[in-house]
């Protein structure tokens, strides 16, 4: 190197090797900040996803305990009630002994013959048995009389004067009324008292 030159930077600055070296800055630490945490939105996605899982989970169990009361009670209900038809047709082979036996008088039933009597058994029997299936079956006879009328299991045909017996109660039944299970199967054919304690006293 020849004496007298100066060594020039990159910057056509000159260097004199011979100069102390400038302070170097001070190194200030930044606080450190923690980036967002990346799971935190999907934690709670995956939190409502599982709570409306669980809510359509409970909906659908709720919807399957319903589904099975009500096709019990259907199942119920056509076993009890399957049978309606049918029983509304043989009550009239019912009324029809019963006809037949109302149609004997109590002295022409004491001076039968022996024939007409064992005649006479046999349809008592043959109804007693009628009923007894019926009922085995659900299907019930019922006799109002004395009763008072209800017009949800009886039917009024005509009005009684009667005074002896409060207004409303059912004096004659004219044809007997039925039951299947606890709805009506046919109801009773009535005649109503009035005229009774209720009219007096208005009077």
């Amino acid at each position: 190197m020849r004496e007298g030159c100066v060594m020039t930077d990159s910057d056509g600055k000159s260097d004199n090797s011979g100069d102390p070296a400038p302070e170097a800055e001070p190194v200030v630490s930044k606080p450190y900040i923690m980036p967002d945490d990346p799971e935190e939105g999907s934690l709670e996605a995956l939190a409502k996803e599982v709570a409306e899982a669980k809510d359509r989970m409970l909906r659908t169990l709720a919807e399957m305990e319903n589904l099975r009361k009500r096709t019990a009670r259907e199942v119920s209900d056509a076993r009890t009630y399957g049978i309606s038809g049918f029983a509304r047709d043989v009550l009239d082979i019912a009324d029809n002994l019963q006809r037949a036996l109302d149609a004997v008088p109590t002295e022409a039933r004491a001076a039968a013959d022996p024939g007409l009597k064992a005649l006479i058994e046999g349809v008592e029997l043959t109804e007693r048995s009628l009923h007894n299936a019926l009922e085995k079956h659900g299907v019930k006879k019922f006799d109002p009389a004395g009763e008072k009328f209800d017009p949800n299991v009886h039917q009024a045909m005509y009005e009684i004067p009667d005074p002896s017996v409060p207004v409303g109660t059912i004096a004659q039944v004219i044809q007997a009324g039925y039951t299947i299970g606890e709805r009506v199967l046919r109801p009773a054919l009535v005649g109503v008292a009035k005229g009774g304690a209720k009219a007096a006293a208005s009077e």
